[in-house]
């Protein structure tokens, strides 16, 4: 993950967070602060990348992560992932990456073709190096993300082709990623402000929660709801043992929103509990020293592929 704030918002969790959990006892998996990434949108102003890295790794272990089973590392700390962007870099034809569709977005971002830096258009490159860098089974992904990785499989077969067969091909990891849209219906975004965070307080996440959106045609209590279109029932679907009977209660005019709102305060705090309390029990002196074992376990790995990626390559 790309350490773009200092917080991750349950959106994270839901959509790539819960799944890594799911897979640690399965696969040995690298989880990586992506800081390096980060610079891509964030270069103008790089005064909080550091921290914020630190704080996303606290939230990798809040949300469920065992360290000691899978090694967690900030990206510049293992400086094999620069050193085989710029030899992928060499190879990959420039026209794959303008054909990257979220490349078009951020181009618009950051003001147009003039404004946009190098970093950004191979944001794909190194994003190749982060991956097969660890010649790894598979890739945890949720299916919309899924078609963004074909440019590292591109990358690696390529390679191959020129210098022999170094890079294996990895498979995308589905995970089941629930629709957890923000509190106003829209995509759950820091840009949008419309986010609960594993680190805010209860009393945060109420105050944000009270002030969801809700039905509008849903004045009084006695209105039919339209859960499919109301944030609070998504949440409710999500972190309620009883959303089935609240949902149909809202679409009868039973309950008001005020209660649905009051009842998913419970539910959301409820299961954001535990994570803040694991979170609670790392300082910042554990942290580092948890990305400093991490990173050394990932450079051993890195290590040996960038050996092979040289022999290959004769620049030995």
């Amino acid at each position: 993950m790309r350490p773009t704030g200092a917080k991750l918002h349950i959106g994270n969790y839901e959509g790539a967070l819960r799944n890594w959990v799911s897979l640690q006892d399965k696969y040995r998996m690298f989880c990586m602060v992506a800081d390096l990434h980060a610079l891509t949108t964030q270069f103008s102003d790089t005064s909080e990348i550091s921290k914020n890295s630190r704080e996303v790794a606290k939230d990798f272990i809040a949300g469920g992560i065992n360290p000691e089973l899978s090694p967690m590392f900030i990206q510049s700390h293992v400086k094999e992932h620069s050193e085989l962007q710029l030899l992928f870099s060499m190879v990959t034809p420039l026209g794959w990456l303008e054909r990257v569709p979220t490349f078009k977005e951020k181009q618009q971002d950051v003001g147009g073709a003039e404004r946009v830096p190098y970093g950004l258009l191979g944001y794909p490159v190194l994003q190749a190096a982060d991956i097969l860098l660890y010649k790894p089974y598979g890739v945890p992904v949720g299916k919309d993300q899924a078609p963004h990785l074909e440019v590292s499989r591109e990358i690696g077969r390529r390679f191959n082709h020129l210098y022999g067969e170094v890079f294996p091909e990895f498979v995308n990891i589905i995970g089941d990623v629930p629709v957890l849209p923000g509190l106003d219906m829209r995509k759950m975004s820091k840009t949008y402000d419309n986010c609960v965070y594993i680190n805010e307080t209860p009393d945060e996440t109420a105050k944000k929660i009270k002030n969801a959106f809700t039905t509008p045609t849903k004045i009084k209590k006695t209105d039919p709801g339209i859960p499919e279109g109301c944030a609070v029932c998504q949440f409710l679907k999500l972190y309620s043992p009883e959303w089935e009977k609240q949902w149909d209660e809202d679409r009868q005019g039973i309950r008001g929103c005020m209660q649905n709102k009051t009842e998913c305060v419970e539910a959301v705090n409820e299961f954001l509990r535990p994570m803040r309390e694991r979170r609670a029990q790392f300082d910042d002196s554990t942290i580092e020293d948890i990305l400093r074992c991490g990173a050394a376990e990932a450079r051993l790995v890195a290590q040996q592929t960038m050996q092979e990626v040289r022999e290959a390559m004769k620049l030995w």
